[in-house]
């Protein structure tokens, strides 16, 4: 392990920069490189088998560029279909991102978690085995959300959303009793990376109060646990942000605050 770690994050879009921001205060002596496959966003509107194949050869090229010591897969859609077959292909740590059933369900108090996430994910076999396995007798609702995703991509570039079209994705969310707080949803897990995006208007249009599951420092633990200890100065350490599309990003300024402050090559 070199002083300064090279990380890997990997999403369909600017979602994982809700996972990055918190990688990057858990492990700041790391280089950072970002990598949003908006060529092929939003992987939700995209079949099982062509988001394997175009993840698998993708990562092989990523890899074989910017030689990390870890990659992030920052997306719920890409975690819960491809990462066996990367950690099959190649020999470094892949840390996924998977919708936080188990810890939500262990905390509900009401035994009514509700899962949004992307269509992709929530109709997963992946998502339901994580329900039948740690469910612990809490009634699941999930919830797949077709633009959320692309309205939180909308919001960070500066562009109006309306309440109404981010109530009509959450709506769903909250079941039971709205006037009895001991019969309705007291949990909502955010199964996509670009929804803590949004969370303050969230939490402002939701119907009731809830607490929001968000995996991302979860993630950052792992991450830190799978490097080790830090090593060297963290003077030297950077941060690169990639589009597949090969576009300029042109958000240095709304991004910079995600890698920790970090100027972006």
């Amino acid at each position: 392990m070199t002083n300064s770690p090279t990380i890997l994050v990997f999403d369909s879009g600017l979602g994982g920069l809700t996972v990055l921001r918190e990688v990057v205060a858990a492990r700041p002596d790391a280089h950072y490189v970002y990598v949003a496959d908006d060529a092929f966003f939003p992987y939700g509107h995209h079949g099982e088998d062509e988001i394997i194949a175009r993840v698998v050869p993708l990562m092989g090229e990523l890899i074989g560029t910017h030689d990390p010591d870890l990659v992030v897969i920052a997306c719920n859609t890409a975690s819960t279909l491809v990462m066996s077959q990367l950690r099959a292909a190649y020999s470094l740590p892949f840390v996924g991102t998977v919708p936080a059933i188990k810890p939500a369900c262990a905390q509900s108090k009401t035994r009514r978690v509700s899962v949004l996430g992307t269509k992709g994910t929530v109709k997963r076999e992946y998502t339901k085995a994580l329900i039948r396995d740690f469910a612990q007798g809490c009634e699941v609702t999930l919830v797949g959300s077709p633009e959320l995703a692309s309205l939180a991509e909308r919001a960070l570039g500066g562009h109006p959303i309306s309440d109404g079209d981010i109530l009509a994705e959450l709506a769903p969310c909250f079941v039971g009793d709205p006037e009895d707080a001991g019969a309705r949803t007291d949990i909502v897990v955010l199964a996509c990376t670009h929804y803590p995006l949004l969370l303050d208007r969230l939490m402002t249009l939701a119907p009731w109060p809830v607490d929001w599951i968000d995996p991302a420092p979860a993630i950052a633990r792992r991450v830190s646990d799978l490097l080790g200890a830090r090593i060297g100065d963290i003077a030297q350490a950077g941060a690169e942000m990639i589009f597949t599309s090969n576009r300029a990003h042109g958000l240095s300024a709304t991004l910079t605050p995600f890698f920790g402050g970090r100027a972006l090559a």
